[in-house]
């Protein structure tokens, strides 16, 4: 039987899984012991159903999988036409778990406020190369000048638009992708991080597989 599942809405949000969890010696940046994860066994792509269709029927799609996972991990972005809510979206995706046979200690529901996109930003080197800017001293004065982050802010109110609008004005080519995501979450620290979900992950993380 495998560790961990992670059901996810799109390929964007199954690259970030993967870019963070396939790093070099994962568990000691997270704090754990060592588990067994491989993105492309591990990782399954709803596809054809997006966040609105995991809402509804990610119990169907989970229960399949239970006889071969102990644990799962599905993830929901907040933000999408109809949206309840992160709240609301956080206990179905609970109930949908357990309907497809994972214990609540083996489970967990994560929803990005408000959109995968979020996972892009943070104020380090690797987040502005990504996104084709030198460093992030020349695209934070950028962002605010065209209103898309406030001084103060970590992350832009509107993270999918501020994305694009860095890319289309990095001087290059440089498309919004998936591997964009990977790009990104295999580099950037997870120390002191501040997102809801990413945090709940991490805290997940190390109370199933705890450091020895």
């Amino acid at each position: 039987m495998n560790d961990l599942l992670f059901l996810v809405a799109d390929k964007n949000m199954a690259e970030a899984v993967a870019g963070l969890l396939e790093r070099d010696q994962v568990h000691r940046v997270i704090g754990c012991r060592p588990f067994g994860f491989d993105s492309r066994r591990d990782i399954k792509v709803a596809a054809g159903q997006n966040d609105p269709g995991l809402y509804v029927r990610a119990n169907e799609l989970l229960r399949p999988l239970a006889p071969d996972y102990r644990r799962a991990v599905v993830i929901v972005d907040e933000e999408w036409e109809g949206s309840p809510g992160a709240d609301v979206i956080e206990q179905q995706l609970r109930v949908h778990l357990a309907d497809a046979g994972w214990p609540a200690d083996a489970a967990l529901a994560l929803v990005v406020r408000p959109e995968a996109d979020v996972w892009l930003w943070s104020e380090s080197p690797h987040s502005a190369t990504a996104l084709g800017w030198p460093s992030w001293t020349e695209l934070r004065p950028a962002l605010e000048g065209a209103g898309w982050i406030a001084p103060g802010q970590t992350k832009p109110e509107r993270p999918k638009e501020a994305a694009e609008w860095a890319l289309r004005h990095c001087g290059r080519r440089a498309p919004r992708s998936a591997a964009l995501y990977r790009q990104v979450a295999s580099k950037v620290s997870v120390k002191g991080c501040q997102d809801i979900a990413l945090a709940q992950l991490l805290k997940a993380l190390r109370a199933w597989f705890p450091a020895c």
